[in-house]
């Protein structure tokens, strides 16, 4: 009903087996795993927290990602995601979807693919067939490149699952992590995904999570009855 790319759901977790539990929404279908809706969820948790409770980390059970991990530092939030390995692809029909010649081409089994390319400029000029993205699945097709103002820069599609572009994907960076973290050399990062929205995320990585950091702002508040 919201129509955003991703909407958070959260309830008390009864398991036990964390704090909430947590289950994540685009306008079509019910996502496995979603980074910057759960950077939200750390927002509105530590917000609502009674004064004087001086807790600074949450842990959100998923029903497909296991526990995330949720921190309160002094400038934002960052949020554990685990680092999803890539395997080199082909992907020929995505490819040519997509409009671009990539270097090279990356696949996971959980859905994620990207393609790598050159230079920034090429990231931004891509105008995708969206239709005939659709129709090779509800996957993640991440195109990146080395930023100019940013360590990586990138754009996601995902038109199978209900968004033809997505604003900012924590689920995506990581995957880019995985990929960029040895070529760069360094286990902490600066991302810049180019939507048309664009949004810049701090990547860390450490014993196989991959911690996403960002700041968030509450731009509507409102209950809702059954």
């Amino acid at each position: 009903e919201f129509g955003l790319p991703a909407t958070a759901f959260l309830s008390p977790d009864e398991s036990g087996g964390g704090d909430w539990e947590v289950r994540w929404y685009s306008p079509a279908r019910e996502i496995a795993l979603c980074g910057h809706a759960s950077l939200a969820c750390g927002h509105v948790l530590f917000g609502s927290l009674e004064r004087g409770d001086a807790r600074d980390s949450i842990a959100l059970r998923s029903r497909n990602s296991g526990i995330l991990d949720l921190r309160r530092t002094e400038a934002a939030y960052e949020l554990s995601l685990p680092a999803i390995k890539i395997e080199p692809s082909q992907l020929d029909e995505a490819v040519a979807a997509l409009g671009g010649g990539p270097e090279e081409v990356f696949r996971s089994d959980l859905g994620y693919n990207i393609f790598v390319f050159a230079q920034e400029a090429q990231v931004r000029g891509l105008t995708p067939d969206f239709a005939r993205l659709a129709a090779l699945g509800d996957d993640q097709f991440i195109c990146t490149a080395p930023g100019e103002a940013s360590d990586i820069v990138s754009r996601v599609f995902v038109p199978g699952g209900g968004a033809n572009e997505d604003s900012v994907t924590g689920s995506a960076h990581a995957a880019l992590a995985s990929y960029w973290t040895p070529r760069v050399g360094r286990e902490r990062l600066t991302a810049y995904q180019a939507s048309p929205r664009g949004g810049h995320l701090a990547l860390r990585v450490g014993q196989d999570r991959v911690w996403l950091g960002g700041p968030c702002v509450t731009f509507g508040e409102g209950r809702f009855y059954l």
